[in-house]
């Protein structure tokens, strides 16, 4: 309990800008809305039902028959052969051994019910998981273009200036070549920047169902694991999608039991009931008055006991048992698959947070060495294309800074689904209660009635159609650590007196 409320409290305490949205409003929304989950859930109801349908097979039966016959062709006379017969009949059949086929049907369907409450689970997980994603990648893209467009602004003042200063001789042609080309790079990068930009955007929208706004920053992530080791512990006892592997491998042994009742001998107690009118034609024309009706009953024990099958019965074992191994294979390959991903998400985060170190150190030594070259160039040390390259340098790592980060925060959440610690209760979300799929299995598992019809289905994930399209338009103001404009580019461009390329 102590880690549900530590991460709810965090989503619900983060401080956010006003009118931002935030990444527990996107969750939440794509919990209740996106077609992924909801259509999980449809089938985790419709998997419900294959429990009262086992059980069904093992349930009293009762049927009735009627019908009226009308002889126009008659060889007999009138008692063997009547001009007309109505008759009626009720069934009623309780079986009461089947050589365990019902009850391991019924654990069958049963085991399958948890697996499959287990493997909505792992949809949730699976789902907040690609909206974080999506979140963090418009954050950080949009981060991305305003460096690019920054850069942009930055190279233009500088073509401004190398024109001014070829115009007075103290530059070149090729300073000022140099110039153009760095600025038409520039923007043909920030060009591919905002197409990815837009990628992101319409990524959320198909994800959480809305535009993104103005979106604030997520908050951290607590109770992240100190190794790999701890983290794998957690995850084999916890992840939602390796503990419904483990439930279809169990309920594949019952299946196995079912396939072997086949030969075993069924028994049940029949009872019967029959009414029979002949409407006046039974005796016709013998002058005779008799009975034009009659009733009967009768009560019997049924048994079934099968000799030879032409080899079904061995042929739907074998095939249970080929479907055990593979269900056992699948456990096996879901293990190695949460082992896999909890290490690799841990390695992942910690490394991103190493680069998240010495990015920050690469930004703050870019901006010095943009200054120094910028002041060495005034006194003729550097080229303009010397102030060109550190001005790249220190995009680049503008760049990968903001990378590093959206890069940590995604698989750190990711290393929480693996340990089964990202679900719907783990997040506290908001918006009405969680969705329970034991409150529809407890309503239906226990239904006899023929005539309990569920709601007709409607659609609960609305159409994104009405969602304008995405654009690349950036209001969100840069991260003071990573705007440049504050860089001092006072120094006057020049080749100065002593410059290499003059």
């Amino acid at each position: 309990m102590t880690r549900v409320v530590s991460l709810a409290l965090i989503l619900a305490l983060s401080a956010s800008p006003a009118q931002a949205d935030t990444l527990r409003e996107a969750l939440a929304r794509a919990y209740r809305e996106n077609p992924t989950i909801t259509a999980s859930r449809a089938q985790q109801r419709a998997l419900d039902e294959n429990v009262p349908i086992a059980r069904s097979s093992g349930r009293p039966t009762l049927s009735t028959n009627a019908g009226v016959n009308e002889n126009y062709l008659r060889s007999g006379n009138s008692f063997t052969t009547p001009e007309r017969a109505a008759q009626a009949q009720l069934a009623l059949n309780v079986p009461f051994y089947s050589g365990g086929a019902v009850r391991n049907s019924v654990r069958a369907a049963e085991t399958r019910v948890e697996a499959g409450q287990f493997g909505l689970r792992g949809t949730e997980a699976s789902l907040f998981s690609e909206v974080v994603a999506a979140y963090n990648d418009v954050i950080r893209d949009e981060a991305i273009v305003g460096l690019n467009a920054q850069n942009v602004r930055v190279l233009e003042t500088n073509l401004q200036a190398s024109r001014d200063r070829f115009q007075v001789g103290d530059l070149t042609r090729t300073d000022v070549a140099q110039s153009e080309a760095r600025l038409s790079l520039a923007r043909a990068q920030l060009q591919r920047v905002q197409a990815t930009l837009i990628a992101s955007r319409e990524n959320y929208v198909r994800l959480v169902g809305s535009a993104p706004g103005e979106l604030a920053p997520p908050p951290p992530l607590p109770n992240l694991p100190q190794n790999a080791d701890g983290a794998v512990e957690v995850a084999l006892r916890d992840n939602p999608t390796l503990l419904a592997a483990l439930k279809q491998r169990d309920a594949t042994d019952y299946d196995i039991r079912v396939a072997r009742a086949s030969r075993l001998p069924t028994l049940g107690v029949g009872a019967t009931g029959n009414y029979v009118n002949y409407l006046g034609s039974l005796g016709s024309g013998t002058g005779l008055g008799v009975g034009q009706s009659g009733t009967s009953a009768g009560l019997g024990l049924n048994v079934s006991l099968p000799l030879f099958q032409g080899g079904r019965p061995a042929a739907l074992v074998r095939q249970a048992q080929a479907t055990r191994a593979q269900a056992i294979e699948n456990a096996t390959a879901a293990e190695r698959q949460v082992i896999a991903s909890a290490r690799s998400a841990f390695a992942i985060w910690r490394s991103s947070l190493e680069v998240i170190a010495s990015s920050e150190q690469a930004v703050a030594a870019n901006r010095l060495s943009l200054e120094g070259v910028r002041a060495e160039n005034s006194v003729g040390n550097r080229t303009i294309l010397d102030i060109l390259n550190a001005e790249q340098e220190l995009l680049n790592s503008q760049v990968t800074l903001v990378t590093a980060r959206r890069d940590a925060y995604v698989a750190g959440f990711a290393l929480l689904a693996a340990m089964g610690q990202a679900e719907a209760e783990d997040l506290g979300l908001e918006g009405g209660p969680l969705y329970n799929a034991a409150e529809n299995y407890r309503s239906v598992r226990n239904r006899i009635s023929d005539f309990g019809d569920g709601k007709a289905p409607v659609a609960i994930a609305p159409s994104t159609s009405s969602v304008a399209p995405q654009n690349a338009t950036v209001n969100r103001p840069l991260d003071p650590a990573l705007d440049s404009s504050k860089v001092d580019r006072s120094p006057a461009l020049t080749t100065g007196e002593n410059a290499p390329n003059r």
